[in-house]
């Protein structure tokens, strides 16, 4: 069948359920979805279209237990069901057309390893004909049974299963296996080098590039495959930005190096974000685009780079340079015209595809797009529980810094509300390289249910605003990070917005830190903060990660140090915008919640704090959220983090 146009397939499709999904511009007031409705997991997730299309694969929740359902989509059938439980899943994978592999992951100590507290990834096969979960690695001898990477699935005839695991064998070795999707056992495919912290596979499942990192020498080497063993083609030194083997090329013959920092003194190498580099001959070549594309995409079957992906104002954007790719892109916008749909699963032979839209009226909705049937139908909702009049406005908003550097991010406005003299959230990011996006936000939306409008700014520092923004937030912890934030609450003020008397803060991770830096160090601008998982004693925080790891000196230690802008492990400057060291100083009354499984800021940083502001009787609430990860991975933890946010928001910044 000849490939149908843009305009052909959006004219057959305009009489499908398509056309149900369309926003209403202006939404009837309706009394809010109970909180617990935004903080529910996602009843429907990790949608996942097999390599011909024909089958799918997702994880539906149902309170805490996730389940695993597999459906023929030609007769609409259920292949099988699996009860997944309390496991986090992380990834979804089909495994040829028969079975899917599930990536879990849990928070474990092994102190017969020398580990403490880390977060485990394990893998299981389930296989539908037979209804049986089988696990990988753990049947294999002197394997530690958890993935060392994430797995890979090399489709064919008889599909392959790879992946890095620890081998007791070989002390330290990290080598890759071969893991048979009936038994869950594995044996040696490639024996790879413990310094190997990326490669790249083709079709076939062999490895053909590897980067090497000494962390010792902070040396990362490239080494291609010439023959039966491998040649280093590049060398550079990276003492924090290492280059990523992303790819294989569009030819097949190359492969893509993102490397921000690249040798300049190297002949032939410029200035750029990713290159081409030949096989056989090691020959770099900048890859130029016309946009800054911050990931790219590779094909599902040839694995070869066909486009690339990057984040607007509005939302996720694509560009594909390949023409079965570029013909399914042009149908799924002719479907959603204006609405960034998000590219989620694709068929082998782009055909099908899955793709995910939310937004206004939209608070998450999965779609299935068949060229050959010339047909779109919904596959489900994200969140069956909030209704379309529920989901709360989403504009962009522009703004100047003190300093003039342009600020852009998003405001979302309670339902229902005029929106002059509103209290106001600010809810900040975490990372702190990362961003907010446009599109539905559970928390955001939380908020703004109960009446707040929700500021969520994308401060210097933050991703997709290229280099130089991005490094605008180099040590500026406490500093202009943080004033971007409240320039907005000033600016919004000025517009007649909200009330610049009745503003709080809110925020996990890196935000959390925003959080609790705004009644300490930028103070006079809040009634009240929240800090979810917030890091409160840069210092400390920066010890542990040097402690965490075999060396004091390691990459990650040094991406903080640039970050929070101190030259040294130890540097007392950090203190001055530690908020744990300057409790004495806080203005408004202070929630912390923290999981004691969160193995990425420790609890212990949020104890810190809520000793800190008990020695200097400041006003504050700490509760601990038992189970939780750094990630309110867990149902009933993120509904008591709303729960709790709106009570404390509520009794400080009454919304009425």
């Amino acid at each position: 069948m000849a490939l149908l146009s843009a305009a052909l397939l959006a004219t057959a499709l305009a009489s499908t359920p398509a056309a149900a999904i369309e926003p209403d511009p202006a939404p009837a007031p309706a009394a809010p979805a109970p909180l617990e409705a935004y903080g529910a997991l996602p009843s429907l997730e990790l949608v996942e279209l097999s390599p011909s299309g024909r089958r799918l694969a997702f994880v539906t929740v149902r309170g805490e237990d996730r389940i695993l359902a597999l459906v023929d989509l030609t007769t609409n059938r259920q292949l099988g069901r699996a009860g997944i439980g309390l496991a986090k899943v992380r990834d979804l994978r089909w495994i040829g057309e028969g079975k899917v592999m599930i990536t879990t992951s849990s928070t474990e100590t092994v102190r017969s390893l020398g580990i403490e507290q880390t977060e485990f990834y394990s893998g299981q096969i389930f296989d539908p004909a037979s209804s049986k979960i089988v696990p990988m690695l753990s049947p294999s001898r002197n394997l530690f049974p958890a993935l060392a990477g994430p797995p890979d699935v090399i489709e064919g005839d008889d599909p392959v299963v790879l992946v890095r695991a620890y081998s007791f064998e070989d002390t330290g070795g990290l080598d890759l296996y071969r893991v048979d999707p009936d038994t869950g056992r594995a044996r040696l495919a490639e024996r790879m080098a413990r310094d190997v912290d990326d490669y790249v596979l083709d079709p076939s499942g062999r490895s053909i590039a590897r980067g090497d990192y000494n962390p010792r020498s902070k040396v990362w080497t490239l080494l291609l495959r010439q023959g039966d063993g491998f040649q280093e083609k590049w060398r550079t030194t990276a003492p924090i930005d290492l280059p990523r083997i992303i790819g294989i090329g569009m030819n097949g013959d190359s492969i893509v190096v993102a490397a921000d920092r690249p040798d300049m003194s190297r002949e032939g190498r410029e200035d750029a974000d990713y290159f081409d580099v030949d096989l056989q001959t090691g020959v770099w070549r900048p890859l130029r685009f016309e946009v800054g594309f911050t990931a790219l995409l590779f094909h599902p079957a040839t694995r070869r780079l066909v486009g690339g992906a990057w984040t607007a104002e509005e939302g996720q954007q694509y560009v594909f340079f390949e023409e079965g790719a570029a013909t399914l892109w042009a149908g799924v916008e002719s479907v959603f015209p204006g609405q960034s749909p998000v590219l989620v699963s694709w068929s082998d032979d782009l055909r099908r595809a899955v793709v995910f839209t939310s937004g206004a009226g939209d608070s998450g909705t999965y779609h299935l797009l068949d060229l050959e049937e010339g047909a779109v139908t919904a596959v489900g909702d994200a969140y069956k529980a909030i209704s379309p009049e529920n989901v709360a406005p989403v504009s962009t908003v522009t703004y100047a810094a003190a300093d003039g550097l342009e600020i852009n991010g998003y405001l979302t406005l309670p339902p229902g509300r005029e929106a002059k003299d509103l209290p106001l959230v600010v809810l900040a990011h975490g990372g702190p390289a990362a961003r907010d996006t446009m599109g539905f936000d559970w928390w955001a939306q939380a908020l703004a249910s109960r009446g707040y409008a929700v500021l969520q700014a994308n401060f210097r520092g933050s991703t997709g605003y290229g280099q130089e923004f991005l490094e605008a937030g180099y040590g500026e912890w406490g500093r202009k990070m943080q004033t971007d934030l409240s320039d907005g609450v000033r600016h919004l003020a000025a517009q007649g917005l909200i009330d610049p008397e009745r503003v709080c803060i809110v925020g996990a991770s890196y935000g959390g830190y925003a959080a609790l830096a705004g009644p300490t160090l930028d103070k006079g601008v809040y009634r009240c903060a929240v800090s979810v998982a917030g890091v409160a004693d840069l210092r400390r925080m920066v010890e542990h990660e040097a402690e965490e790891r075999e060396r004091r000196d390691n990459e990650v230690v040094r991406y903080w140090n640039r970050f929070m802008g101190d030259e040294r492990l130890g540097d007392r400057s950090l203190d001055d915008r530690s908020p744990a060291r300057l409790a004495e100083q806080a203005d408004a009354p202070i929630l912390l919640l923290h999981g004691r499984d969160d193995t990425v800021v420790p609890i212990e940083q949020s104890r810190l704090m809520a000793a800190a502001l008990r020695r200097a009787d400041k006003p504050h609430e700490f509760i601990e959220l038992s189970g939780e990860d750094h990630w309110l991975s867990r149902a009933e933890t993120r509904q008591r983090m709303l729960v709790e946010t709106a009570r404390f928001l509520q009794a400080h910044n009454p919304a009425d």
